[in-house]
């Protein structure tokens, strides 16, 4: 019997992996078998990372992460959790090995899955010059035609990425401003292979065997016209993957698991979720950290409520919170 598992491996996963670790907890961190270590890993210069003042690669960031988890007795486990059952006071965890743990509490910290553009053309060359990655696949379209579609801060990093590349970057986008903050705009300005393609959709891609071009409307007007690319980049959002949890937890208006308050605490008894699948707003690799820090001390003050890893039971007022001040001992 585990006293917590934690589920992904993201920058709030890993720093929820530390906490509980320094408190004795031994954490079980289940990461996925094929995308360990969440969206940084596919991320290239973090420059808004606390600590790295000359920035540091996403990958390297989370290599780091866990490393300081397991330094502190986190066991990482590189496989996918398929069900999960989290009714009662212990809660099983089945994998697709066929492995089944079970814990007295878990922190479901999945994150966010890329958000697609849903046109029969992005489906079947996705992987054929539909991508999602511009790390990943960047370097298959050099001195190419390419073409990114969105208009936040992940799209302008990823244009700006791929001109390194590619020969020209057209950025799609459905309005005439950009989301995405000034400095990553002005980047993406002043890059001479960026073009902008203003009021547009794309609303089919081109293509048998490989990517050969982009259907766009206008979203002004309605016209449609084509234009000519070896490659697809979308970069508009992601979805917070809580398939897991869908009846098994409460969920937001967005589709966020719902938390009490500033707290990591969901809808179950003895179950906290942490990072982007509670964050529809900020989405930070910072901020899913801090929440991560807040899902492990929840757990801790939880545990002790049960007397778990040799801590002292919780009053009621623990188990809510941290615990008040004495008036006398703050005069004093």
């Amino acid at each position: 019997m585990r006293h917590v598992i934690i589920i992904g491996s993201g920058p709030a996963g890993y720093t929820a992996a530390i906490y509980a670790a320094r408190a004795n907890l031994e954490p079980l961190l289940v990461a996925s078998s094929v995308e360990a270590g969440g969206d940084l890993m596919t991320t290239t210069d973090v420059e808004n990372f606390p600590g790295f003042p000359e920035g540091i690669q996403g990958p390297d960031l989370m290599t780091r992460m866990q490393e300081q988890a397991e330094r502190f007795g986190t066991e990482v486990l590189y496989d996918d959790v398929v069900s999960l059952e989290l009714d009662g006071p212990v809660k099983k965890v089945s994998l697709g090995s066929g492995a089944e743990y079970e814990a007295r509490s878990i922190v479901y910290a999945t994150g966010s899955a890329h958000r697609k553009i849903g046109i029969e053309g992005e489906e079947r060359l996705s992987g054929r010059g539909v991508s999602y990655c511009a790390t990943c696949d960047g370097f298959f379209f050099r001195e190419r035609v390419i073409a990114v579609v969105g208009g936040g801060d992940s799209a302008m990093e990823e244009a700006t990425f791929l001109t390194k590349f590619a020969s020209k970057v057209y950025v799609i986008h459905r309005r005439e401003e950009l989301r995405a903050s000034k400095i990553m705009q002005e980047r993406a300005f002043a890059n001479e292979k960026i073009e902008f393609v203003w009021n547009s959709e794309v609303v089919d891609v081109l293509g048998d065997d490989a990517v050969t071009g982009v259907v766009l409307e206008n979203t002004v007007d309605g016209t449609r016209s084509d234009l000519a690319i070896d490659g697809l980049f979308v970069a508009i959002g992601n979805d917070p993957r809580t398939h897991l949890v869908h009846d098994k937890l409460e969920l937001t208006p967005e589709g966020t698991i719902w938390v009490d308050g500033r707290s990591s605490r969901t809808s179950v008894s003895g179950v906290f979720a942490a990072g982007d699948v509670i964050d529809p707003t900020y989405r930070q690799a910072v901020t899913a950290a801090g929440s991560g820090t807040v899902a492990a001390l929840d757990v801790e003050h939880y545990l002790a409520s049960l007397g778990e890893a040799g801590a002292p039971a919780a009053d009621a007022d623990q188990i809510e919170g941290l615990p008040e001040a004495d008036p006398e001992q703050t005069a004093a």
